[in-house]
């Protein structure tokens, strides 16, 4: 259940409307999903969330847009955000993610997550050959 209620009529509001109105013609789609829908409460956070966003996600880049929604996956699971990890899978699978780059996507997830605990708990200090600033031997 959610911490805020959801507007009946968030476009009543005409900053809310504005950014629906961008998400509709950015995504080519009608759907609004529930992320806009309550981030409408508060029409300057939707605003400044949505324009960075766009800003990241909808706009080309050196990422491709697929590849942007896979990190964006592994982000959320990392966070454990069952929505976004829902919705960017959907997303991802929407621009062209495979099966078998699904199946590639949660091997790496599960191995970075393993790995991140094991580098954790022994505490391990950073190679220097890892380090940007290390002077070469």
């Amino acid at each position: 259940m959610s911490t805020v209620s959801k507007d009946r009529n968030p476009e009543a509001d005409p900053r809310v409307k504005a950014v629906f109105d961008d998400i509709r013609m950015t995504r080519k789609s009608d759907f609004i999903n529930n992320m806009w829908l309550y981030l409408a409460f508060d029409p300057d956070l939707l605003e400044k969330t949505w324009a960075e966003v766009k800003a990241v996600m909808a706009t080309p880049s050196a990422l491709d847009p697929v590849v942007k929604e896979m990190l964006y996956i592994a982000v959320s699971v990392t966070n454990g955000c069952s929505y976004c990890a829902h919705s960017h899978t959907a997303a991802a699978k929407a621009k062209g993610m495979t099966a078998e780059q699904h199946a590639d996507l949660l091997r790496v997830i599960s191995l970075a997550a393993k790995t991140n605990q094991l580098a954790t708990a022994l505490q391990l200090p950073v190679d220097a050959a890892f380090d940007a600033d290390a002077t070469p031997a």
